[in-house]
């Protein structure tokens, strides 16, 4: 290869001719080869295709009549060489016009007006019309004085002409990096503005052929022409409406789909009412009574894009103000939102197997996604908003999340692939000026590396050109497909489409009677909270006015829709800072319909919920085949929680990173409770490790942050009562033991010493005054009780045992666990005691009457005054009390010899009883019933009035909350529940008092 060749090659022109017909062009810096590549020769190089560029000037070079002026210009003026070159290389279509009419290079350079400019008039007038004069159509309208082939001949010309001029401005910047580039948005609208230019002169031409009156005729163009938002090579969707509408009209429509059609482009009038088989022209109240009585909910979707762009004004601005109301409130059909769904689904179902990768129109992650995602949520929210009623997508979408409706980043996102797609399918339609929407195949490399270049795509080091488009077309459709998916079959829409149109926007007078008649007490100060939350202009306020028609139907059939309400003022002042709470309901269908059940339902939950507002994240419909994210592993929790605990070097911060994992903890576990995805045996178990891992964690702090040398003792705490059982609920305190044992030498007053102050120490830190639910440590079930040491040493609990231990001591040991601090001394302490709560020779009749008689006594005394003993849930009959003590009998006449009995677990100890054959399992059954209903209305409770409780309420709406968070029907009547409840608890108090009692 030649020296001259090898730079042609750099350059990208590989032909043999290339080097003989540069320089006949004369296209060097000078006069010869050696003087390298000018200013043409590197426009030529960034041309889409080089090779086909040069052989089209080589063409057109011969063809123009005033050569001298044509070189003069290409070597001077940059815009007609970025236009002229990228065009030659982009388009062998237009190249060839532009051969076949080579004057027309003029109209590519500088000084000539820019694209558009007058395109309508110069359409009218390539026909003979009078681009000044009444539109034809209309009554006294302008004819064209051209008919026949001689009028499509010079429509076709001119139409082609403007392409031409269009074409060459869009593509101007491959050519010359430094000239603007058109967006595609107006490069769209340009199109469909030259669209209705051509239908306007067609109609024209149609009236001129007509030897009678043909009447009054409108075309409304629909579709991509109705949007603005036209490709290079599509058909142009028509609808025609005429008065009269007789065969006269008729004829003339069709003769204008005939001429348009010859000339410039398919028109295709199958949106019109009853698509192929209706009649093709019908009058305005023809077309009103089919919409209001037969049209689909694809046609309303169509009519979208409605716009009168051809003939009588008058007539056609009738047409459109007349179908605009049934536009905007199509989304009140049935199952509209289903149906649009629906034939989306359709349209991907009709796409070629082996083209669904390649389809930038139809495919997944194809611009009908974009539109049909676009066009919902504009008929659903566009019937309160006119500033979504544009019929342009680009458009649309930006009034979509400037509402709020979308949000912004989504938004953004969303136009940026769709104008990357709309580009892409604009090059394509350029090069041979037909109708497509498919890539090349991925074999197809020349063809691939024409279009990247085409779309200004350059390699970026690690890809060449090819695998930068592969790769950006694989990103953009993806990220279509996820939004597509995200936006188009958001739950909420469908209840938005279901609302009456007053409701959508609420005035105060509605509101207040809506209010008051949708349950709740207080309407006028429910009014109030959404004055507060709707008042102003801001994007906030925007999104609240959305969601809370929606959001108010579910807080209507909680139990508690006046203090849901306000929870949700409470939570949303709150998070009016945070950014993704707002768009998270109003894209997270099932956030928002679990959310308002919640507050609905709890106190407790809001409370949290203000300073854990990262759990509403947890709300959201779980991915097919995954768990729901309010279902975890409390193992996985509990170390979670110490590790980020552990990074903590002030105790004082550890206490209280402890106490916010808690709280997140607590309020997942709450919303996981009531919303019916954890069972009773779940949440105990969650909420004891969530407690287990704060005392640990905490106590590891405390220690750590002691100074004065090695500890002189070991400090281990075990877990007693609730905690010990891993049964705690939401208000339990933690009832501990601390045991201690010298180290090194140490002595047991210095040891105790010692471990007395960390366990005091922890007991305050996490005694420290919060807003969260008390996190108590006590220590009451020590030996001698509150008047004993706070801690002892291993032996001196021994001695004890050994000495004083009474029976009811023996019983608190049965659910004693080594729960945190060192577990070697733990367990050493749980080995101690065993035989003490698991006696070899089991209890005499003295002890098992002693245990008796203390239980009635604590049932006696302990019982508040007033309380109704059947709907106490701890010392109520068959309640809590009664099944544990029932068990722990059990466990200390039998555990000796039967290890199964030895559990720190109520459910467990009557599974081990009935398997051992000291229950029936009927009798094991009803006292697991009663335990777990009752354990269940009292964490119940707790959660509907964020303080803990024992008495279940006896009526009104706290009883009915109660009912709900027990998941009976919040609309339903409570009084199921009680009878449930005493039914279940009244079955357990029968077996307690044969089993316990004796009798």
């Amino acid at each position: 290869m030649t020296r001259t060749g090898s730079s042609l090659a750099r350059l990208g022109l590989t032909e043999p001719r290339a080097e003989s017909t540069v320089t006949e062009l004369g296209w060097w810096a000078g006069d010869k080869p050696a003087e390298g590549a000018g200013p043409i020769m590197w426009a030529l190089a960034r041309s889409p295709d080089p090779d086909l560029a040069l052989r089209a000037a080589e063409r057109l070079v011969q063809a123009v009549p005033d050569r001298a002026d044509f070189d003069a210009a290409l070597r001077t003026d940059q815009v007609f060489r970025g236009r002229l070159l990228a065009l030659l290389g982009s388009s062998t279509a237009l190249a060839d016009h532009l051969i076949t009419h080579p004057d027309r290079w003029h109209r590519l350079t500088a000084s000539a007006p820019p694209p558009g400019a007058a395109a309508t008039a110069a359409l009218l007038r390539a026909v003979g019309a009078d681009p000044d004069g009444p539109p034809a159509g209309a009554a006294g309208g302008s004819p064209a004085t051209l008919t026949g082939a001689e009028a499509i001949t010079a429509l076709r010309t001119a139409y082609r002409d403007e392409v031409l001029v269009l074409a060459a401005a869009d593509l101007a910047a491959v050519g010359e990096p430094e000239l603007p580039v058109l967006d595609v948005e107006d490069v769209a609208a340009q199109l469909a503005d030259l669209a209705a230019a051509a239908l306007q002169a067609a109609l024209a031409v149609a009236v001129a052929e007509t030897e009678v009156d043909p009447g009054r005729l409108a075309v409304i163009s629909m579709g991509k022409t109705g949007g603005h938002e036209l490709n290079y090579v599509s058909d142009v969707d028509v609808v025609f409406v005429a008065e009269p509408a007789d065969q006269q009209t008729t004829r003339l429509a069709s003769r204008v789909m005939r001429i348009a059609g010859e000339a410039c482009f398919q028109v295709d009038a199958n949106l019109r009412p009853e698509g192929r088989q209706g009649t093709l022209v019908r009058t305005l109240d023809g077309h009103l009574s089919y919409y209001k009585r037969w049209a689909k909910t694809w046609e309303f979707q169509a009519l979208l894009k409605a716009r009168p762009v051809a003939g009588d004004p008058e007539l056609g601005a009738a047409y459109a103000e007349a179908v605009a109301p049934l536009v905007w409130s199509a989304s009140e059909r049935d199952d509209f939102v289903a149906d649009v769904q629906a034939m989306r689904r359709r349209v991907e179902e009709h796409i070629r197997p082996d083209h669904t990768d390649r389809e930038i129109k139809l495919g997944p992650g194809g611009l009908r996604d974009v539109e049909f995602a676009v066009q919902l949520l504009q008929l659903v929210h566009g019937r309160t908003d006119e500033s979504l009623r544009s019929p342009s997508t680009l458009q649309a979408l930006a009034a979509l999340a400037d509402g709020g409706y979308v949000g912004r980043e989504d938004g953004a996102n969303l136009a940026a692939s769709y104008r990357f797609l709309r580009l892409l399918e604009h090059r394509l339609q350029l090069q041979r000026m037909r109708r497509t929407h498919l890539l090349p195949a991925p074999d197809d490399t020349d063809n691939l590396r024409w279009l990247a270049r085409a779309a200004r795509m350059r390699p970026d080091g690690r890809r060449d050109v090819v695998g930068v488009l592969a790769a950006e077309w694989a990103h953009n459709a993806h990220r279509v497909r996820r939004l597509h998916e995200k936006l188009f079959y958001r739950p909420l829409l469908t209840a938005v489409s279901r609302l009456p149109v007053d409701s959508v926007r609420l005035s105060e007078q509605a509101a207040v009677a809506r209010l008051g008649a949708l349950g709740w007490a207080s309407p006028e100060g429910a009014l109030g909270h959404l004055r507060a939350l709707t008042s102003g202009v801001s994007r906030a306020a925007s999104i609240q006015q959305t969601l809370l028609p929606v959001l108010l139907g579910e807080l209507a059939r909680s139990p508690e829709p006046d203090r849901g309400l306000l929870a949700y003022r409470r939570v949303s002042e709150a998070l009016a800072t945070t950014p993704w709470y707002l768009r998270l309901l109003r894209d997270e269908g099932q956030v928002a319909e679990r959310l308002m059940r919640l507050l609905g339902t709890s106190a407790l939950v809001p409370d949290l919920l203000v300073r854990a507002p990262e759990v509403l994240r947890l709300l959201a419909s779980p991915a097919a085949g995954q768990a729901d994210e309010l279902r975890r592993d409390p193992a996985e929790v509990a170390a979670s929680l110490r590790a980020t605990v552990a990074r903590q070097n002030d105790p004082d911060a550890a206490a209280a990173s402890a106490r916010s994992l808690r709280r997140h903890e607590m309020l997942r576990v709450a919303c996981g409770d009531l919303l019916g995805v954890l069972s009773v045996e779940e949440i105990c178990v969650a909420l004891s490790a969530v407690w287990v891992a704060v005392l640990q964690a905490t106590l590891e702090s405390v220690e750590k942050a002691i100074d004065g040398g090695p500890p002189p003792a070991r400090l281990a705490v075990i877990g007693m009562g609730r905690l010990g059982g891993a049964e705690l609920g939401y208000g339990s305190d933690a009832d501990v033991l601390f045991v201690c044992e010298p180290v090194d030498g140490a002595e047991d007053r210095e040891a105790v010493r010692y471990a007395t102050t960390v366990a005091e120490t922890v007991r305050r830190r996490l005694a420290a005054p919060n807003p969260d639910p008390a996190l108590v440590v006590d220590a009451d079930l020590r030996p001698e009780g509150r008047s004993g040491p706070l801690v002892r040493t291993l032996e001196s609990y021994r001695n004890y045992y050994a000495r004083w231990s009474e029976p009811w001591e023996a019983q608190a040991l049965l659910r004693a666990s080594a729960v945190a601090g060192d577990e070697d001394l733990g367990r050493r302490f749980l080995h101690m005691v065993d035989p003490i709560r698991y006696p070899a020779d089991g209890i005499d009749q003295a002890t098992v009457t002693e245990i008796r008689r203390i239980k009635a006594r604590v049932d006696a005394e302990r019982l508040p005054r007033g309380a109704d003993r059947t709907t106490h849930t701890k010392l109520g009959l068959g309640g809590l009390a009664d099944v544990e003590w029932t068990v722990q009998l059990l466990q200390l006449q039998h555990a000796g010899d039967i290890p199964e009995l030895r559990t720190t677990s109520t459910l467990e100890g009557l599974r081990a009883a009935s398997q051992a054959g000291l229950l029936s399992a009927e009798d094991a059954n009803e006292l697991a019933a009663g335990w777990t209903m009752a354990t269940r209305a009292r964490n119940a409770v707790m959660l509907v009035k964020g303080k803990p409780g024992d008495q279940l309420p006896r009526s009104g709406r706290e009883l009915l909350a109660v009912a709900a968070a027990m998941s009976y029907p919040a609309d339903g009547d409570p009084g199921i529940f009680l009878d449930d409840y005493r039914r279940t608890t009244r079955r357990a108090r029968a077996v307690v008092e044969r089993v316990f009692y004796g009798w």
